[in-house]
């Protein structure tokens, strides 16, 4: 019998479709995975923003995870939203068990509308207990500063930055540029088990329609991981994934807001 590709991701739920555990089951299917997925919150926003966060109890999100693994399995984690410091150290307390290799943290505090969507004291939690158990982390420019504590200069920095975010360079990080003004975008890959920089440039795309981005991008990376590709080719698939959703996404009008990326471009 053959054997799906499978990917779990755990996060919120966005009703309109564009971030959260919409967008990563949509990239997962996209990216040849079986997807699964265990709630986090309920989370009342759209294209314009966030009205709300109704959390789900810590041991039901630990429940839905064990659920899905005790049965069924993961070759791949990825992690978005988790708004509580109980509930960071719930998720990683319960991964922990189940030596799972190719765990994708994508440390989400901010939507795209500018909501915050994390409590006060989460950040260090984040920080210190749950991204050193990580293989990749995904921030992009303002996550990287709250995590940093501090303000990041520019692209210049960005190749001292990512040593820093890497937990002694145990976790590999990819600091995403798409906060900065130029119009050539150059996000910087730091692999901690090797020990080596990769720049991934491309060409700013003038588009609002980009609700969810970090969700299906650190989806995507998770997605090839679970196919067993290496690091470094996991990493780039995912980058020439999120940029051909975002293109073909700009050409279509949806919400009143930020709008989707084109998650499923190469089927229709």
């Amino acid at each position: 019998m053959k054997q799906y590709r499978r990917a779990l991701t755990i996060a919120g739920s966005d009703p309109s479709g564009g971030a959260g555990i919409q967008a990563d089951l949509k990239t997962f299917a996209a990216c040849g995975c079986f997807g699964m997925s265990a709630i986090v919150a309920v989370v009342d926003e759209n294209t314009v923003g966030v009205t709300g966060v109704h959390p789900v109890p810590v041991d039901f999100v630990t429940g839905q995870i064990r659920s899905v693994l005790d049965d069924i399995g993961a070759d791949a984690v990825k992690i978005g939203m988790l708004h509580s410091s109980e509930l960071i150290k719930a998720v990683r307390d319960t991964l922990l068990k189940y030596n799972l290799k190719n765990i994708v943290l994508d440390p989400v505090m901010v939507a795209t509308s500018g909501d915050r969507l994390l409590r006060d004291g989460a950040i260090e939690t984040l920080k210190n207990e749950l991204a050193p158990f990580a293989r990749v982390i995904t921030p992009n420019l303002p996550e990287a500063e709250m995590l940093l504590g501090r303000k990041i200069g520019g692209q210049r920095d960005f190749p001292l930055v990512i040593r820093e975010l890497s937990a002694n360079r145990r976790v590999s990080v990819l600091l995403k540029a798409g906060h900065l003004k130029e119009e050539m975008l150059t996000d910087v890959f730091y692999n901690a088990e090797t020990d080596e920089i990769i720049e991934l440039t491309s060409h700013r795309i003038n588009t609002g329609n980009t609700h969810g981005t970090g969700c299906t991008l650190s989806s995507a990376i998770a997605a090839f991981l679970a196919h067993d590709l290496p690091l470094n080719d996991a990493v780039r698939r995912a980058k020439d994934y999120i940029a051909s959703a975002i293109a073909a996404g700009a050409r279509y009008k949806i919400g009143k807001g930020h709008g989707p990326v084109h998650h499923f471009f190469n089927f229709w």
